[in-house]
């Protein structure tokens, strides 16, 4: 080497040049093989079956959250306010808090419902027919029949809405009758007996999620008041926001504008079980999933030490060269490194259209199994949800690359420390 001459740049053209040929040899010369094979097709596997799970429980939780509190409030106030005239002052300050969409009181009683000689039970829920049209999740998801007529007459009338999987087990269309007994009795001649009454079908809806799609019925808000004897109360009062998330900020407001006496609490409460055991599942699954990450980038070391093994005699020439530790090192390195990385990017895309195509896919899976593979009585959801979360995406990546690189130093290290002379002594 002269003396103006300039050592090699790390990861040069000629590093590249070696790293790329020992992955493209044939194995009978060497090179990775079947091995590296198996190494790229487990880590684009477990890459993009970790997006895919998670982009799932992300859309299961997502759905659910935005069925649940589309279909219930954010806020519930209990207490002494729910009595007149208490009440109607009380809805007048709640409804003029900036954040809050809708305040909503309203009755919810179970009941049993007949017709045709099914026999059923159902909650009926009593409000009024403004802020019945005002609730998107119901207004614009009637399937049949619809609104017009609903709280019209003496006591809000008798038209009701029935939610559309309890309407068809029950073998009723709008138009029809279905008989009402609540367990709520009442005096006769005989002595007191439940209160039952035949209702008219106005309407059918459907939210999408099959719990209240099997369990409930809507009722005007003065009709339920007269058949389940609430005289002029209600049971609750139910608040939405404009976002969910601001609960806690709001509920002292909210506290406040109820007046003394007023409980008030939120969503979180009433459903803390369902979504911490949701929370807990997701990270259980992420951790399972990220260790099926790290089996299959440790694969990478098997095929790096084979190949080591088989370049030992190649490793000394470019030793002799003139090649230091390091740029030996750099080679099997970049070798190993490209399987990991080749495989974390076809993951992704697997991951991704997967998730993106997840219906189609659900479908096709169904017409050739001619099973349900996601029942909506079980799940609660009429299609399997899938939500991209691209933080996770780039998260799940980084691992992935970075443990392909952690499985690869240690062949590399084993590579750079062959000694030349001893690779080449029986040569």
């Amino acid at each position: 080497m002269t003396a103006d001459a300039q050592p090699a740049p790390a990861f040069g053209l000629w590093e590249r040049s070696i790293a790329a040929r020992y992955l493209r040899a044939k194995r009978k010369n060497g090179g990775v093989g079947l091995i590296s094979t198996i190494s790229f097709i487990g880590v684009m596997l477990a890459v993009a079956a970790l997006i895919i799970v998670m982009s799932i429980m992300n859309g299961f939780r997502a759905e659910l959250l935005s069925r649940i509190l589309g279909f219930n409030g954010h806020l519930y106030v209990a207490g002494p306010v729910l009595n007149e005239p208490m009440r109607s002052q009380a809805l007048k300050r709640i409804r003029a808090i900036p954040g809050v969409v809708q305040a909503t009181p309203l009755i919810e009683a179970q009941a049993l419902v007949q017709s045709h000689g099914q026999v059923s039970g159902a909650v009926v829920r009593g409000e009024s027919p403004a802020d019945l049209r005002e609730t998107p999740i119901i207004a614009k998801n009637i399937k049949a029949g619809s609104l017009d007529g609903f709280g019209q007459g003496e006591y809000g009338g008798d038209l009701i809405l029935v939610g559309e999987r309890l309407a068809a087990s029950m073998g009723v269309q709008p138009g029809d009758t279905l008989t009402l007994t609540s367990p709520t009795s009442s005096a006769t001649a005989f002595g007191s007996a439940p209160q039952s009454k035949a209702y008219t079908i106005g309407g059918v809806f459907s939210v999408g999620m099959s719990e209240y799609d099997q369990a409930f019925i809507y009722m005007p808000l003065d009709q339920a008041q007269l058949f389940f004897g609430r005289d002029d109360t209600v049971d609750e009062i139910q608040i939405k926001l404009t976002d969910p998330d601001r609960t806690a900020e709001l509920l002292p407001a909210v506290r406040q504008a109820a007046g003394p006496g007023a409980i008030v609490s939120d969503w979180r409460d009433r459903n803390q079980a369902f979504f911490g055991a949701l929370e807990v599942e997701r990270w259980a699954m992420r951790l399972i999933l990220l260790v099926v990450v790290v089996i299959a980038a440790l694969n990478i070391i098997s095929g790096l030490i084979m190949l080591v093994k088989n370049k030992s005699r190649d490793i000394a020439i470019l030793r002799t060269m003139g090649a230091g530790r390091d740029a030996i090192l750099r080679i099997f390195l970049m070798s190993g490194a490209a399987i990991g990385v080749a495989g974390t990017v076809a993951g992704i895309v697997l991951g991704v259209l997967f998730c993106i195509y997840i219906q189609p896919i659900q479908a096709f899976v169904q017409w050739v199994t001619g099973a349900d593979v996601f029942n909506a009585n079980v799940y609660f959801l009429s299609h399997i949800p899938a939500k991209l979360d691209w933080n996770e995406v780039i998260f799940v990546s980084a691992f992935a690359i970075a443990m392909s690189f952690l499985s690869t130093l240690a062949p590399a290290l084993q590579a750079s420390r062959v000694d030349p002379v001893e690779a080449l002594r029986y040569e």
